[in-house]
């Protein structure tokens, strides 16, 4: 069948939805950043106010995260507030089959990589187009830098054998900025043999803040495809 852009919408409201309803009375809830996401978070803001969920604690990673929470009617606090976090939901940009990802689509892998590794458990939600045998494969990594540190580490990436280049602003001249003031740089890589340490690598580079690989973080995947035309979700 022919997947149009509204059976993509679709797929990803379903698994974000699926997400959601695996959120209890009481819980702490990481609430990620991205288009599937968005669908969590309306479908928990729908659950509180129709009585079906109580008390719950939304931990946003991003200020659209937040946005979205108020809007929908989900109780937000920062970190500073909670003593734990029962579940985190977050999308991905690639996901393999060892449950690895890169994240960063939406410049935000920082604090997701804070709020999700924090949660006792941790779902991923994507459509099926996400998945890949090799990371690196569709998405290159996103790396948040200080802006005044880009050109040492630049050159730093480059001697890894990567390919960095600067993520620029949509509608407004000059680079993204991230809600922690800094820069992006998209590197493509023509082999990731090793995410762990690939992960590592960057992070050591003075000037990295984070990257947008995420090894061993993950405990589920919830996938959204078609099975006979009909739309499915998966857990892996």
């Amino acid at each position: 069948m022919t997947v149009t852009p509204d059976a993509i919408k679709q797929l990803k409201q379903e698994v974000g939805i699926a997400a959601a309803k695996r959120v209890k009375s009481g819980m702490v809830v990481g609430l990620g950043t991205g288009s599937t996401t968005a669908y969590a978070i309306e479908e928990l803001g729908a659950r509180l106010a129709s009585g079906e969920l109580k008390d719950i604690i939304g931990i946003p990673t991003s200020f659209s995260a937040a946005i979205l929470a108020k809007k929908y009617g989900v109780p937000v606090r920062t970190l500073d507030d909670v003593d734990r976090i029962d579940v985190a939901i977050d999308g991905a940009d690639e996901v393999d089959p060892a449950k690895n990802l890169i994240k960063g689509g939406g410049a935000a892998h920082t604090r997701e990589k804070v709020v999700d590794s924090l949660a006792a458990l941790f779902i991923v939600v994507v459509d099926e187009s996400k998945l890949v045998q090799k990371l690196g494969s569709t998405f290159a990594v996103p790396v948040e830098i200080l802006p005044m540190a880009i050109a040492p580490v630049t050159k730093a990436i480059e001697k890894l054998g990567g390919k960095p280049e600067l993520r620029l602003a949509i509608k407004k001249d000059g680079p993204i900025i991230t809600d922690q003031g800094n820069f992006v740089l998209d590197v493509t890589f023509a082999d990731i043999p090793d995410p762990a340490e690939l992960e590592k690598t960057l992070n050591n580079i003075p000037g990295v803040l984070e990257n947008g690989l995420f090894v061993g973080v993950t405990d589920i995947v919830l996938v959204g495809e078609f099975k006979d035309g009909k739309p499915m979700i998966r857990e892996f």
